[in-house]
């Protein structure tokens, strides 16, 4: 099943910056490109400008960017869930992850975290499809963003909140590992109600918690 990508490109001017939010990018224009050097929540800058080029690349996968000049300086990525991780094993063709956002510090309160992920869901891109979302607050930057983990927490369920994501339960031992760790998911309105009920039981791993 291919889902369908739709080249989307928008310019967000604020405080005197100018940025490009565009994708989903290709992998060969992506690797022509140079990674911001604060982008280094993940792994070190240069290694994670391989990752997005690979991810770009997958069948599924898609990389929107906030780009300026010809540095990435924020970026989100949609993948097929890693096939070592709990929610690969419904084999479901139309569950996708949105597997990481970044936003370089000096762009920070422009407003690309929300247009790279409404960028990615415009033209009905991934209506047919579950979109989830893993938030880890180990993940998440606290010192340079100066809030508190529950702040943190609020903000991101906000963000995808803005493109129809909402909180479901699980009973993953990750997120359940901590209590501001949570799952959010955006059913698509064309995901047939199998898909639905598949994703699921990958949820929930102990029947009794149905």
């Amino acid at each position: 099943m291919q889902h369908r990508k739709q080249f989307i490109r928008r310019d967000i001017e604020r405080d005197g910056w100018r940025v490009t939010v565009e994708g989903p990018v290709p992998p060969e224009e992506l690797d022509r490109m140079t990674l911001h050097p604060s982008l280094d929540a993940f792994r070190r800058p240069k290694d994670q400008h391989e990752a997005l080029v690979e991810i770009a690349g997958l069948p599924e996968g898609r990389i929107i960017a906030a780009i300026e000049g010809d540095v990435v300086v924020g970026y989100v990525t949609f993948h097929y869930p890693d096939e070592m991780e709990r929610w690969s094993e419904g084999g479901m063709d139309d569950l996708i992850e949105l597997g990481a956002i970044e936003v370089a510090d000096d762009y920070r309160g422009l407003g690309l975290g929300k247009a790279l992920i409404v960028t990615a869901f415009e033209e009905c891109q991934l209506d047919d499809a579950i979109v989830f979302t893993t938030e880890y607050y180990w993940h998440w930057d606290l010192e340079t963003s100066g809030l508190n983990v529950w702040e943190y927490r609020a903000m991101m369920e906000k963000l995808m909140k803005s493109v129809g994501m909402e909180w479901f339960a699980t009973d993953d031992p990750e997120i359940c590992a901590h209590p501001a760790n949570c799952l959010m998911v955006r059913i698509g309105k064309d995901v047939p109600l199998s898909s639905v009920e598949q994703f699921d039981r990958v949820r929930f791993r102990q029947r009794f918690m149905y």
